[in-house]
């Protein structure tokens, strides 16, 4: 449960999640937590009133300190995105750390009204922010994702797109749903536009939180149907049908895209016995 305006002092000893810009602060040696009492943040003191509670972790608050674009300057700590987090902690935690992150962005981008222009204000009673003249409120923005992982018999349909380019990674296919879809109206279409081709026995996986920014990835698994692979050439640069025993860099697997490849890999794997 999100928690506002609660009670802090110098003893407090916590688990905390210092933004600034879109990174996260860490310490630079030992470990991706930043646990340690308030009276050790001296440089965050200003934003006292702004702390929010977002949860728990190891029988340890966790508190979120938003300091905007204010540039930090501590020599054991270092400020490094998330998704670098995700390569490194427990699902548990990279969860805690992406709810953080959008509930500070949440913050961040819903100072004024969006229907009057005044200056909006935080509840004290849940997470949301309101108008005090027009009494408009708003809650922090999900935008539903389907990602689905295509099977081809013994091969795996990966593609690459414009911001997997640099890292040279091959991912499954993923798209926001749009308004009036269902869930697997969505995965037909994004999987038409994106590749060409057409998939059959949709089956639901899990869902994930993914927070670049706020987004809840619904995950799907498929079998190809028809068609012949023609890549849109926005969005996805390079699609294939791949083995498994020879995959390209693909993500891991505590995102929700690498269960799904290791899902359809197992399934291929059991099939085939």
């Amino acid at each position: 449960m999100i928690e506002q305006n609660i009670t802090i002092s110098h003893e407090t000893l916590a688990i905390w999640f210092v933004f600034s810009g879109d990174k996260m602060l860490i310490p630079k040696e030992n470990s991706h937590l930043l646990k340690c009492r308030w009276q050790n943040l001296a440089f965050a003191h200003a934003y006292k009133q702004q702390i929010v509670k977002i949860g728990s972790y190891k029988e340890l608050p966790c508190l979120l300190v938003d300091m905007g674009n204010e540039t930090i300057d501590e020599e054991d700590l270092a400020l490094v995105g998330l998704r670098s987090v995700l390569n490194e902690c427990s699902d548990t935690f990279f969860g805690i750390a992406a709810r953080s992150w959008q509930v500070a962005l949440f913050i961040r981008t819903h100072r004024f009204c969006g229907q009057c222009g005044s200056k909006m204000q935080q509840v004290d009673w849940e997470m949301a922010m309101q108008c005090m003249r027009c009494s408009h409120r708003c809650y922090p923005r999900i935008s539903p994702c389907i990602i689905v992982a295509i099977r081809n018999k013994d091969k795996i349909l990966l593609a690459q797109g414009k911001s997997q380019q640099s890292r040279n990674m091959y991912s499954i296919i993923a798209g926001f749903v749009e308004s009036g879809e269902t869930l697997e109206q969505a995965v037909h279409r994004e999987v038409f536009e994106e590749v060409g081709i057409k998939v059959k026995n949709l089956k639901y996986f899990a869902s994930q939180p993914w927070p670049f920014p706020h987004a809840l990835m619904m995950g799907y698994l498929a079998d190809f149907d028809s068609c012949d692979i023609q890549v849109d050439g926005k969005e996805i640069l390079r699609a294939g049908w791949f083995d498994i025993s020879e995959l390209p860099n693909i993500p891991p697997k505590l995102s929700i895209a690498g269960q799904l490849i290791e899902q359809t890999i197992t399934e291929i794997q059991q099939s085939s016995c």
